[in-house]
């Protein structure tokens, strides 16, 4: 459970109100956020949180679009190097890490209902630059083979890549493999066998590899 947030108001009051949100949502949950609720809790006014955020809706927008933006910085990680292969696995341990070191952020941009996309561009560019990286990879991986795919496929590939990584990190999340009976060395190696299958179905040749930016 987060603590409250620590903030004032004046200059600083968008931050402030960005800050309080999550916290709301740490311990209450997202259906309990509300502009009135963030004003009483920084002390303002409940008009004044209006500057900033036109509804409760682009409150959330923003908080999200960070989500993704942050999401995104972790999937870059360091430059890369001269080896797609393993950059790409190294991205793929990075998306899980992610998930694990920021589990509110990782539930708010693919465990819920999003505001409306229509409405709010900026959160959904937020969205298409984490799947860039992803997009990036790929073709980087193709094009070390001297491929050239359509950008149907890449994206397709991508969106395969994508909902593994998701799927492993959905079952991690629950523990749903606690109760499978697995032989210690498969569990242990869940993640990074997992992560040299999706290579596999890819074809991409990660025989071997281990990550190598900023991995554990």
């Amino acid at each position: 459970m987060m603590a409250r947030a620590e903030h004032k108001a004046g200059p600083d009051l968008r931050e402030a109100c960005l800050a309080e949100a999550l916290v709301i949502i740490s311990n209450a949950g997202v259906e309990k956020l509300s502009i009135r609720e963030v004003a009483r809790r920084i002390g303002v006014s409940h008009q004044a949180p209006y500057r900033h955020f036109a509804s409760r809706n682009h409150l959330l927008a923003e908080i999200v679009r960070r989500a993704f933006a942050d999401f995104a910085q972790a999937l870059r990680g360091p430059a890369p190097t001269d080896d797609p292969a393993a950059d790409a696995l190294a991205m793929g341990f990075a998306y899980v890490q992610f998930a694990f070191a920021e589990p509110l952020k990782y539930r708010l941009m693919f465990g819920g209902t999003l505001p409306d996309p229509v409405d709010h561009p900026d959160m959904m560019q937020g969205a298409r630059d984490a799947f860039d990286v992803l997009r990036n990879s790929l073709i980087r991986l193709y094009s070390a083979r001297g491929q050239q795919p359509d950008r149907e496929t890449i994206d397709r590939e991508a969106l395969f890549a994508w909902s593994s990584l998701h799927g492993v990190v959905s079952l991690m999340r629950t523990d749903a493999i606690g109760t499978l009976d697995l032989a210690p060395s498969a569990r242990a190696d869940f993640v990074a066998h997992a992560l040299r299958q999706v290579g596999t179905a890819l074809g991409i040749n990660t025989s071997g590899q281990e990550p190598h930016r900023g991995s554990s």
